[in-house]
């Protein structure tokens, strides 16, 4: 299994090369040149694994094991789910009116990316430990993958991490979570922009390849294809919870409805689509609707501005995974793929090209969903259950309510409600909170603020520079 870039510019690389990268140096994004394809006795053998089970076998398909070692790549795994307080590690609640909610957010930081960061963490351990090396990640956080990207390498003496968070676009549990980790090799900044604009110096580090190359840069955003591979079990265990039977023909086909961002998680849901796993996607996001747009009417170019909304993590307007998705619908096309990114680059308006936008429209359906719509979804919801929504689950949530199905149908759940209070106040319900999200409140905070105005890359590019002269 090799590694190939969505603009075509560079060699294949094997999944260590994927792993320990950012951008690839064309500016793409590394997706595998060959989509394992799945036949139906293997989706019945699959179908009573547990989620590690599923895990196991999904990045086996990935993973060679002359890289990895099937038992090492199991222990890594286990090692890596070891922390989650779930016994099954994530768990589907069946609710009233049909609405199943698939709860991924059972990790350290209440969050869905702990399931594919936790393993990656694992894996990114297992080469450096094994080649004596030592890595800088550089990441943009939302809100939730700065504190799950921390957790996974926090005290590693082969890692340094470099997170970049919107200040005031996170929630104060999102920010906390980040900055109370007073660990040598955790670096967090504060940064006065919104999570588009935090990109941008990160876009530009790994766009240097000399520096990027010298001091061995690495992202854990969704850019990363390990990422992506660890959430591709999440489709086939809520297919699996979610079908009637597996013994028709053809197979039932279950609707799996998805929070969306950065586009990484509904990425993994085409992948699983393609290796024959019969599910139908629906994307669905806040205010900032680039994403609708473009499955809606092929209209990707960014709004006049972010808009702050109820759901924070999904207040994005570059959603950069799309670029994966349009590269798996075109064939692998890589060189249409990179005149489309880089009109959009310069203009950040793009039409796309018809057959491409008519691919796309049958692959996903979309939903947004403004703050009034997740309000009374979560009210909604406890109401009738006593459960309690994260603002995100509730975009979910808002689609499964006001459009009537006539298949199983899931909701994905990236986030604990307990992250998101001021949401569950303005819904005019009662937080829940555990005592160790309590607990934040009083410890020590560390955070260097980036300044509006200031260039932001070259005050990275200087703090990674002293960093790594003290390893």
């Amino acid at each position: 299994m090799e590694y190939v870039s969505t603009r075509g510019g560079v060699r294949p690389v094997d999944f260590e090369g994927a792993l320990l990268s950012g951008y690839a140096p064309d500016g793409g994004l590394f997706m595998p040149q060959h989509i394992p394809s799945l036949d139906r006795d293997t989706l019945r053998r699959w179908s009573s694994l547990s989620y590690p089970g599923l895990v196991k076998e999904l990045c086996s398909l990935f993973i060679p094991a002359e890289l990895v070692p099937r038992n090492a790549l199991d222990e890594l795994i286990d090692r890596a789910f070891s922390r989650f307080r779930h016994k099954d590690v994530v768990c589907l609640s069946r609710l009233k009116d049909g609405l199943n909610v698939l709860e991924l957010w059972h990790g350290v930081t209440y969050a869905f990316k702990d399931l594919s960061l936790s393993c990656t963490g694992q894996f990114l351990q297992y080469f450096l430990e094994k080649k004596q090396k030592h890595v800088n990640i550089l990441v943009g956080t939302s809100g939730d993958t700065g504190s799950s990207a921390i957790e996974s390498v926090r005290g590693q003496k082969n890692v340094d991490i470099f997170v970049l968070l919107p200040k005031g676009f996170c929630t104060q549990i999102q920010e906390l979570q980040m900055t109370t980790v007073i660990e040598d090799n955790v670096h967090v900044f504060a940064a006065h922009g919104n999570s588009d604009e935090i990109d941008e110096p990160i876009k530009e580090l790994f766009a240097d390849v000399d520096f990027a190359g010298r001091y061995n840069l690495m992202s854990l955003n969704s850019i990363n294809w390990s990422r992506i591979m660890v959430q591709i079990p999440h489709y086939f265990y809520a297919y699996f919870q979610c079908t009637p039977s597996l013994d028709t023909t053809p197979l039932p086909v279950v609707e799996i409805v998805v929070p969306t961002g950065g586009g990484g998680n509904i990425t993994a849901g085409c992948i699983a689509q393609k290796m024959g796993l019969p599910i139908r996607l629906v994307t669905v996001v806040n205010s900032n609707d680039i994403i609708h747009r473009t499955v809606q009417h092929g209209d990707f170019s960014l709004a006049e501005s972010v808009k702050a909304t109820l759901a924070s993590a999904m207040d994005i307007q570059e959603p950069y995974n799309v670029e994966r998705i349009l590269w798996l619908l075109s064939g692998s096309d890589s060189r249409l793929i990179k005149t489309l990114m880089e009109q959009f680059n310069v203009s950040k308006r793009l039409k796309l090209p018809q057959d491409l936008h008519r691919k796309l429209s049958e692959t996903l359906g979309s939903c947004s969903a403004s703050d009034g719509d997740i309000v009374g979804a979560m009210r909604r919801c406890w109401e009738e259950n006593q459960y309690l929504l994260c603002p995100h689950s509730a975009v979910a949530a808002h689609y499964h309510y006001s459009q009537p199905h006539s298949i199983p149908r899931c909701c994905l759940a990236p986030a604990s409600a307990a992250k998101f209070q001021d949401a569950v106040l303005r819904a005019n319900l009662v937080p829940q909170i555990p005592p160790e999200i309590t607990a934040l409140t009083a410890m020590e905070t560390r955070s260097t603020a980036l300044e509006r105005g200031r260039d932001w890359a070259q005050e990275l590019r200087g703090r990674i520079k002293a960093v790594t002269q003290q390893w």
